[in-house]
């Protein structure tokens, strides 16, 4: 079932150029699959969900397929096709919808498996990777780099934060540097240190060459 997933992913994502391609769904896999491993000496999780969960968690994303991401139609196709259905697929469906960001309204996933996806695809948000697809997103968007103008927006729910089209630099005040703290397990708050305090040092670098005194 893994390697079908797999493939569904490469077949959708792999000529995205938005930072939600296949790679990214593949580290997001491999990321979940570390923190699942180090997360069920605690409690028993299958690590099955998890895979699908992470591989099949933007095939029907808002921004790449917005035609299904409402009833997740290609997962819930793909599911049913390869024979799981009944409360297992409901389960993997529900773990997908509830792992995005969503401002104000983000979901912490009732599924351990979910959460452990969603600690991932934050930590893929996060530091040196992050801060690359944050860009990749902008520039694929028609966004500014940077406009000190216009400042970040604070607090947003789902509707502001879909419908927001700010410049790239906004969006680490935004989301990327709030992923720290909103992190589920044990083994992705640990992760996320690093990866935060990378980006901070990249912005202060960021704003000293922006102002010309580096």
């Amino acid at each position: 079932m893994i390697p079908k997933a797999m493939e569904l992913a490469k077949q959708l994502l792999g000529e995205d150029t938005s930072g939600h391609d296949f790679h990214h769904t593949l580290r997001v896999y491999h990321l979940a699959a570390r923190i699942a491993e180090e997360e069920s000496a605690n409690q028993i999780l299958d690590l099955e969900i998890v895979g699908l969960i992470a591989l099949l968690h933007d095939v029907d994303d808002r921004k790449l397929s917005p035609d299904t991401c409402k009833d997740l139609g290609r997962a819930r196709r793909f599911l049913e096709e390869n024979g799981i259905s009944g409360l297992r697929r409901d389960m993997i469906l529900n773990g997908i919808r509830q792992i995005s960001y969503k401002g104000t309204d983000s979901e912490v996933p009732d599924l351990p498996e979910a959460r452990c996806v969603q600690d991932a695809d934050r930590l893929d948000a996060m530091g040196a990777i992050g801060i690359a697809r944050a860009f990749a997103f902008g520039g694929n968007r028609n966004r500014a780099m940077y406009d000190p103008k216009v400042p970040p927006r604070e607090n947003m729910d789902e509707a502001a934060y879909v419908q927001n089209k700010g410049h790239t630099i906004n969006h680490f005040y935004e989301k990327l540097l709030l992923l720290k703290d909103m992190m589920n397990t044990e083994t992705g708050k640990r992760m996320a240190v690093h990866r935060h305090a990378y980006m901070k040092d990249f912005l202060e670098e960021f704003y000293a060459e922006w102002d010309g005194l580096r």
